[in-house]
């Protein structure tokens, strides 16, 4: 049953816990957006510049790994698919009032985020139509 889970969860719980444990004040959304660009690292490049990695670079690195194995999970035809759609589609609904509503969502690495799940969304739902469309066009012939 943990296969239904989207893995998109992973990167929306831990956007959650690092934003939701940095916001102490009042002004939610400028505190999230310090707390998520505050380099925790910096890799030297040939040019000469240096690059500063966040916590919300991290995050949206793992999102987009995520991102890439729901892809792949939304090609099969189990019956635990249609589960890992409305897990996702609840997701999305989730992310959307979190992003619309509470100040400390309201950045520009929550909004990829809440696109990659809408993107998981849509993906699930159109590969689940193109399957079934097939399916009818071999049981018609």
């Amino acid at each position: 049953m943990l296969i239904a889970l989207p893995l998109l969860l992973i990167p929306v719980i831990i956007y959650n816990i690092v934003v939701l444990s940095g916001l102490m004040g009042s002004n939610g959304a400028l505190q999230a957006d310090a707390v998520l660009r505050d380099p925790l690292f910096s890799i030297p490049m040939t040019s000469g510049a240096n690059w500063d990695v966040g916590v919300g670079d991290l995050i949206l690195f793992m999102a987009l790994i995520m991102l890439f194995f729901e892809l792949l999970k939304s090609t099969s035809s189990q019956k635990v698919a249609i589960i890992n759609h409305a897990l996702s589609m609840i997701l999305f609904v989730v992310c959307l009032v979190e992003f619309l509503l509470i100040k400390g969502f309201a950045t520009s690495t929550f909004f990829l985020i809440v696109v990659m799940v809408m993107l998981d969304v849509l993906a699930g739902f159109i590969v689940t139509i193109i399957a079934a469309r097939k399916d009818l066009d071999f049981g018609g012939g």
